[in-house]
């Protein structure tokens, strides 16, 4: 029996009893040859496929010029392939285009929260969380009428209970809803009132978005004034989640001098503004250092950073926070500097904020 007079399918061991081992050794070297040689650094994968021009796949954006359908039985099906593929890619044209006539999320008001401030930083550690405790202590503390709430919608690294110095789990309403917890006259919620102290929050992007809806729809806030979200650090899909989801009546960047920490509060400040998030303005944290002994002040983070940022993007600086021990042990003993040193200069450099925040918000709706 020839090679070439094998069915299609015929199987290696009926190829061994028609005769024998090296006539099945040798269809198998006759199959190989019939195959196009492969060039010299070609892929080894199919429909591989050039820029220019893919093999394999034939569809009217890739046909070159000058090059028709053959007329041949071949040829056509070829033809009814490639007018097939066309309808496929109007339909999907079609959807996507209703798709996208849906435009964003409509923003949903949280109920009972007057207006939205979001603290937020392109980059950690440049005391964004410290910064936002101390904002929302000194918004009640300017004027006492006022009703403030604090989220804390850091996932992953959640500080808020620390420095707030609330431990515990939220009660539930009737409604099913959480009750936020309370210290110095400020509500409060977590994701660290939801977990052990030292459990790590090891989730993926969607359960990170569910959580974050979970703190914003299903807590009973009461009637507040200001709901200050401590956002987590960078531009991703929290940020996103919540400028699209709810509306901000303004954000507020927190960065140090350093030219590292600027360039991320730089994205950061884009960010909200292609959301349509207004800036309310920079905060220069850890500004300079005096020393408690010699009062001689050093820039360990530079000199006007900020400042020199705020005339680039356009906007103005709300104020700045110097290097200060005190600030760090307030926050970690869970007694914010606002609270526990009124009379302090860095409880003063709050304060004074607090007061360029509320002259730049707009007027709460009615």
């Amino acid at each position: 029996m020839r090679p070439s007079t094998l069915k299609a399918g015929a199987s290696l061991v009926a190829v061994r009893k028609a005769g024998g081992p090296r006539r099945a050794r040798a269809h198998t070297r006759t199959a190989a040859s019939s195959r196009p040689p492969v060039p010299s650094g070609a892929p080894r994968f199919p429909f591989a496929a050039t820029p220019e021009k893919p093999s394999g796949l034939r569809c009217p954006g890739w046909l070159g010029r000058g090059e028709g359908v053959q007329t041949s039985s071949r040829g056509r099906r070829r033809s009814n392939a490639v007018e097939s593929s066309g309808s496929r890619d109007e339909v999907l044209q079609d959807k996507r285009a209703r798709i996208l006539s849906r435009g964003l999320p409509k923003q949903k008001p949280i109920e009972g929260v007057k207006q939205v401030l979001v603290v937020a930083s392109g980059k950690g550690g440049v005391g964004k969380s410290t910064t936002a405790v101390n904002i929302a202590l000194a918004l009640a503390a300017n004027d006492s009428a006022k009703e403030v709430g604090l989220l804390d919608a850091d996932i992953y690294g959640p500080s808020i209970p620390k420095m707030m110095n609330l431990k515990g789990n939220p009660e539930l309403t009737p409604e099913n809803l959480m009750r936020p917890l309370k210290n110095y006259g400020i509500a409060c919620m977590s994701m660290g009132f939801l977990i052990e102290e030292t459990a790590p929050v090891v989730w993926r992007g969607l359960m990170v978005m569910s959580a974050v809806e979970k703190l914003l729809r299903q807590v009973d806030w009461g009637q507040l004034d200001y709901l200050v979200i401590d956002m987590p650090p960078g531009t991703g899909d929290v940020q996103l989640s919540i400028s699209q989801n709810i509306p901000i009546a303004g954000a507020v960047i927190i960065s140090t001098p350093q030219d590292v920490a600027l360039l991320d509060a730089r994205k950061g400040t884009e960010m909200f503004r292609k959301v349509h998030v207004p800036v309310l303005g920079l905060v220069q944290n850890m500004s300079v250092f005096q020393c408690p002994k010699c009062k001689h002040e050093t820039h360990i983070f530079g000199a006007d950073g900020v400042r020199d940022l705020a005339k680039t993007v356009g906007l103005d600086v709300l104020g700045d926070i110097p290097l200060q021990v005190n600030i760090r042990e307030t926050c970690d003993s869970g007694q914010p500097v606002v609270i526990s040193q009124p009379q302090s200069d860095a409880a003063k450099a709050y304060l004074k904020i607090a007061v360029e925040i509320v002259r730049r918000l707009p007027a709460p709706p009615a």
